[in-house]
């Protein structure tokens, strides 16, 4: 990943570099994808709208990552949010690396 736009307050925007997927005949189908947050005012309450750039439904991971992503969202980064303590992925087999929401 690559910070390719910040905006502190209003937007992140992450270039995907490189990627692999065990799961998908296709292994590198997010590179080159933009994830993408960006952050309004709705109200007295903060918005945050999530696009995940160039991840389209021909995808073989479309609907899995789209759900994936759901659950980030709604759930660790909701919790990171109001509480302080975000969701991490447990660490996966072999790899050493822990989600950072």
């Amino acid at each position: 990943m690559k910070i390719t736009e910040f905006v502190p307050g209003e937007r992140i925007v992450w270039l995907v570099l490189d990627n692999y997927f065990n799961f998908t005949e296709d292994k590198t189908e997010w590179k080159d994808t933009q994830v993408i947050f960006e952050v309004s005012r709705k109200g007295d309450k903060s918005e945050i709208r999530f696009t995940q750039s160039g991840l389209v439904p021909e995808y073989e991971c479309f609907h899995v990552c789209s759900n994936a992503w759901g659950s980030y969202i709604n759930g660790s980064l909701r919790s990171l949010i109001t509480t302080a303590k975000g969701r991490p992925n447990q660490k996966g087999k072999g790899d050493g690396k822990k989600a950072s929401l």
